[in-house]
């Protein structure tokens, strides 16, 4: 059986784009998931065009083959990760700009585009795309979509889903579908462009996508807040937005180990390097005057609030040099702390500042460490618990799931959400309970089956086993 539907395979996209051999299938049998164990597929299959994806889902549907799509292979719930009885369909070589339309402000593109290439593009011409994650340099635009990304101008801008304006889509079954279009504004029927994005491949292949553009904002500065403690910081993010009449691009956190592995992954160092936390403001303005009295304003009002200090970075220079080691974090966790687990539980953002004190809590409670940072402009918190070198594997797995569980629990009595944009895919699954009822559950359900009758696209994943 498996040596046949090889052989279909090649013929659909010919011999050069399907691998089976050992080495090529264990590199697609994970994604950055450190807490989801890899699981080997039987063939990936590279596709080009919306018409082998079609074939392919029609010849899985005929044999009932799992079919996971795959991007770029950068999420963090194990949405990629395939079945061993499965296949991997790789969208790596559709990776074309297909059209830039300036007139309209919209690009158009395939889903294996990595997004920083989108933002190169827009920029040359005077524009920008919003969408904007911290993995822009390696996540590809199909991945964003499909987990409706988020990142660091949320706040401002919102998210993935904010500026799709149409999506090219084949069904589970191999037909192919065309939602929205170059216009601003569609309320023909249900919208389906936003029940594609973020089901994590489990709805539909996603084969182009129209991205809306926006005038690139032509001065922006950076300030650099370090506080004496996290209450101090968090509690401030609220009353920024409410009271200081500013709308900040991002407001990012970093608290104190954060900053240290951060650092260490640099080799280098930040001011006041040991205080409780930082937070980065990122503001724009349309002139140089608007921007200077935006910031000292906003710096003055931090400094009302409890920042120790305010730096200010108003050039390219210093711009990056503050946010390298706000997106160098996820890197250096990697790096020297690979048993860990990152979550990005999501909180109305009146409620960071108890969100977070509870992690400290769970955290001391389990035996085990934990750091904080994320997007806490928009409530969005990259809860990271690191397991002690100390701590046997057996140990780590029962207090893992103790502080999970404790973690959601609180999440979703402060009225969040257990993922804000890293999804749920098999990593959080089993915790959706905590979150939803069984009617919510079975509507989500009632939708998968009716679009994916068999079950064969990314099966496994958002929902728990047990209802």
């Amino acid at each position: 059986m498996r040596e046949m539907i090889i052989e279909k395979l090649k013929s659909i996209v010919g011999q050069e784009n399907i691998k089976t051999d050992y080495d090529e299938l264990e590199r697609y049998s994970k994604d950055e998931t450190s807490s989801v164990e890899p699981s080997v597929p039987i063939a990936v299959v590279f596709v080009n065009n919306a018409e082998q994806v079609s074939d392919i889902l029609k010849l899985a549907n005929q044999y009932k083959i799992p079919v996971t799509p795959r991007g770029a292979g950068t999420g963090l719930s194990g949405g990629a990760i395939p079945k061993k009885d499965g296949i991997v369909l790789s969208l790596e070589k559709m990776n074309h700009i297909l059209e830039l339309d300036l007139e309209n402000m919209a690009v158009v593109v395939e889903p294996g585009v990595i997004t920083d290439e989108i933002q190169k593009l827009a920029e040359e011409n005077g524009f920008f795309y919003a969408g904007d994650p911290a993995s822009s340099e390696s996540s590809s635009i199909g991945g964003n979509v499909a987990e409706n990304a988020g990142g660091v101008k949320v706040l401002k801008y919102g998210p993935t889903a904010f500026h799709v304006l149409g999506l090219e889509v084949v069904l589970p079954t191999g037909e192919i579908v065309n939602f929205g279009g170059k216009m601003m504004k569609n309320v023909m029927g249900y919208d389906m462009i936003r029940l594609f994005i973020g089901s994590e491949g489990t709805l539909g292949v996603v084969t182009k996508i129209i991205l809306r553009l926006i005038p690139k904002p032509k001065y922006s500065a950076v300030l650099l807040t370090p506080f004496g403690d996290m209450e101090t910081a968090v509690s401030c993010v609220p009353k920024v937005l409410c009271e200081s009449g500013i709308l900040p691009t991002s407001i990012e956190l970093m608290d104190r180990y954060s900053v240290e592995i951060s650092s260490k992954f640099l080799n280098d160092n930040i001011p006041q390097q040991g205080v409780d936390c930082h937070l980065i403001f990122e503001i724009e303005a349309l002139d140089k005057e608007s921007l200077t009295r935006a910031y000292i304003s906003l710096g003055e009002k931090l400094q009302q609030m409890g920042a120790l200090e305010v730096y200010i970075a108003d050039n390219r220079h210093q711009k990056m040099k503050i946010w390298k080691f706000r997106k160098a974090i996820a890197e250096g966790i990697i790096a020297f702390r690979p048993k860990h687990c990152m979550e990005d539980v999501g909180v109305p953002i009146k409620a960071i500042p108890a969100l977070i004190r509870s992690t400290y809590d769970i955290a001391r409670e389990n035996g085990v460490e934990v750091l904080n940072f994320g997007h806490v402009g928009d409530g969005n918190v990259h809860v990271t618990f690191l397991k002690p070198e100390t701590m046997n594997e057996e140990q780590w797995e029962n207090s893992m799931h103790r502080s999970l569980e404790k973690l959601y629990h609180i999440t979703a009595n402060l009225g969040g959400t257990m993922t804000g944009e890293h999804g749920v895919g098999i990593k959080r699954k089993d915790y959706l309970n905590i979150f939803l009822t069984q009617t919510e559950i079975q509507l989500m359900k009632k939708i998968k089956q009716a679009i994916d009758p068999n079950n064969i696209l990314n099966p496994n994943k958002i929902f728990p086993d047990r209802i």
